[in-house]
């Protein structure tokens, strides 16, 4: 749908921060179909001030490109951390997992308040910081589901591994698709597996997959949990089960009210965690790849700021007319100097109380300064009239 890019914007008075461009790709932007519901978009999500939710800054034309200016969340996604703690080996706390899950409740709760469904609920959508904030982006495809036109029936929105049976077909998702896709978000945290997998595997294309996956998700056939042996597991199951009934009736009628089930499971079990302990295991964890995201870049930033290396031109300057120099005058004979007189070694003066401390030893005589020879003498002297002589010719042709 778009090309993501990392920029810098500035205030009249100097002011810097840096911001997530999503520039749109040329096809789309020729569509005035989508360019009307990107442009709803931007009037929605900008209305929209959460904690939870990454906010929109700005939606505009430049040099005909369509772009859309968003908060940017140093971090990663959690498709992203998922798939790392698959390659490394780490396994996700269930702490971890619940905090994720009640923080996306609290944006799509506050949302839904709003009027505003997201439609798009997925790992790719929640964005986790290096500092602990869990933050749901991208209302792309949001609606008003009040007063708004009707959605476009031809055009299948969403992820379509998570989408809710009703969205699947086709019909108009309302604010029980949302938490119906927050439940398979919890369903694969707890499971550490996709929900719904293509039979295929690699081998099937992506249309191949992706009707694979619609016809998984209009069924809505949803495979048990595995047993943790967590607290009041039972309890939890349950929880996942009415998020992910097939029918909306049998769902959660909002997000706030499902929010409400897992917060108090999570108190009861004393499984909650806070944002900062978060951000921490984020960092011992995938440190590494932090570092390298935050140097490659500062580096940008860097370049952005010097900007391309400029070409110096030589610069032409007139040559000033010699001056000939004044006659030299012979000097004075020289005198010999008197030779000094050797000083008497010093005697050091003894403390009225001696320190308890031993003291560095140091030299007691002065150190003797040799007289020049008269010819060498001389010689200085030479010099230093020649310099002299040269530095008011300089001066003179200035």
């Amino acid at each position: 749908m778009a090309d993501l890019y990392l920029a810098r914007a500035r205030t009249d008075l100097g002011a810097a921060r840096l911001v997530a461009i999503k520039e749109v790709v040329p096809r789309l932007a020729r569509d005035p179909r989508f360019v009307a519901m990107l442009a709803s978009e931007a009037k929605l999500a900008a209305g929209l001030r959460h904690a939870s939710i990454v906010q929109v800054e700005d939606l505009g034309r430049e040099d005909g490109a369509l772009f859309i200016a968003m908060e940017y969340v140093e971090g990663l996604d959690l498709r992203e951390l998922l798939r790392r703690c698959a390659r490394q080996r780490v396994k996700l706390p269930v702490a971890f997992s619940l905090l994720i899950v009640v923080e996306a409740l609290q944006a799509l709760a506050y949302a839904h308040r709003k009027g505003v469904v997201h439609r798009d609920v997925s790992p790719s959508n929640v964005l986790l910081s290096f500092e602990g904030e869990i933050k749901l982006c991208d209302f792309g495809i949001a609606r008003a589901h009040e007063g708004s036109e009707a959605p476009l029936s031809d055009v299948l929105q969403g992820k379509a591994g998570y989408m809710s049976p009703e969205q699947a077909r086709g019909e108009p998702p309302d604010v029980r698709s949302d938490v119906f896709a927050t439940g398979i978000l919890l369903w694969e945290l707890l499971a550490g597996r996709r929900m719904y997998s293509v039979s295929g595997g690699a081998s099937l294309s992506k249309e191949d997959a992706r009707d694979e996956l619609l016809e998984l998700a209009r069924r809505a056939v949803i495979p048990p949990l595995p047993e943790r042996g967590l607290p009041d597991e039972v309890f939890l199951h349950g929880i996942v089960s009415r998020a992910l009934a097939a029918s909306p009736d049998d769902r959660y009628p909002s997000a706030a009210a499902m929010l409400r089930d897992l917060a108090a499971y999570a108190a009861a079990a004393d499984l909650t965690a806070s944002p900062l302990r978060f951000g921490a295991w984020l960092r011992d964890n995938f440190g590494a790849e932090m570092v390298s995201a935050r140097r490659a870049r500062e580096r940008a930033v860097r370049a952005l700021e010097l900007g391309p290396p400029a070409v110096l031109e030589p610069v032409a300057r007139p040559a000033a007319p010699l001056v000939p120099l004044a006659p030299l005058v012979p000097l004075a004979p020289l005198v010999p100097l008197a030779p000094r007189v050797r000083s008497a070694p010093l005697t050091p003066s003894e403390p009225a109380h001696p320190s308890p401390w031993p003291k560095a030893p140091r030299s007691l005589t002065r150190p003797r300064r040799r007289a020049l020879p008269p010819r060498l003498a001389r010689c200085a002297q030479l010099l230093a009239f020649f310099a002299l002589c040269a530095i008011v010719c300089f001066l003179a042709t200035r």
